[in-house]
């Protein structure tokens, strides 16, 4: 066996151990906790090491960070290959794993927040039409939406308790990804609230075109969602071949890893592979906007 075989070996067995001692600690505090919640502080369990948090601590920051999987996949798939590069291309591969889990949490955000400007419209509209002064019902609608950020909440809210420019605030804050309903409501307030129209008509209407733009985008979604996964499924093909050559003793994993035909081949594959994906991002993308 040779040294980079060796040393992923020792890689994989320690994190293997690591996963192993962290997940007994989680069971042990887990226990004591209820235990401490059943008869109190005077169970005589001690509180949990320093190391034993730190360890939590890292668990948790191992399952914030999936992508790091790519990582322990190509150090499993050395081992079987005898080969560090599929340690190395596991590696490379996590910033870009990083990269979409970032941008799927950023969706999923933008989305929340477009959700929460709709309820900041349709709390504002009932406010007003039970008699409440636009200013306050603003303030009431602010604080149970939870549409803004700390700093956008605070300016809106000042602007509307203080006589400030409320539209300003209101369209500053829309600066924020998901909230650009805002600017519409900023619209419906200048010229309701500056020019005496009725402020509680227009944001039910607003409110109707923002639930109707998110239902569109669902639906677009929706639609997109099977060629997507059409493209995913082919590009797991090359996966399903080179475990069908296995099964058969062909030694796939020997052939890419360990001859030179077997590497350019693999090289050739992973580029196509890669520029497959992301055309197929580009179209979705391109259809979404």
């Amino acid at each position: 066996m040779s040294g980079g075989v060796v040393v992923i070996v020792v890689v994989v067995l320690g994190l293997i151990g690591v996963a192993v001692v962290v997940w007994a600690v989680r069971v042990r505090d887990a226990e004591a906790r209820r235990v401490r919640a059943v008869f109190g502080e005077a169970a005589g369990v001690e509180a949990p090491p320093v190391w034993r948090s730190a360890g939590e601590r890292a668990w948790g920051w191992l399952r914030g960070r999936p992508e790091w999987g790519c990582a322990v996949a190509g150090a499993l798939i050395g081992v079987a290959g005898a080969s560090p590069l599929p340690l190395v291309l596991g590696t490379c591969s996590v910033p870009v794993a990083a990269r979409a889990r970032r941008g799927r949490a950023a969706l999923r955000m933008r989305e929340r927040r477009g959700d929460a400007v709709i309820r900041l419209c349709e709390v504002l509209a009932g406010e007003v039409r039970a008699g409440r002064q636009p200013g306050a019902g603003l303030t009431v609608a602010v604080r149970e939406s939870g549409a803004l950020s700390g700093r956008g909440s605070a300016a809106v809210t000042a602007a509307a308790r203080f006589g400030g420019d409320v539209p300003e605030a209101l369209r500053a804050a829309a600066g924020e990804p998901g909230a650009e309903g805002l600017r519409g409501l900023a619209a419906c307030w200048h010229v309701a609230v500056d020019r005496g129209a009725g402020l509680a008509a227009g944001l039910e209407r607003l409110a109707d075109a923002l639930r109707a733009e998110r239902d569109q985008r669902a639906d677009l979604r929706a639609q997109l969602a099977g060629p997507w996964s059409t493209a995913v499924m082919l590009a797991g093909l090359p996966v399903l071949g080179l475990l069908l050559g296995s099964a058969l003793g062909a030694q796939p994993l020997r052939v890419l890893l360990h001859t030179g035909a077997g590497a350019g081949c693999l090289v050739v594959g992973g580029v196509l592979e890669a520029a497959g994906l992301w055309w197929a991002s580009r179209i979705v993308r391109g259809a979404e906007a």
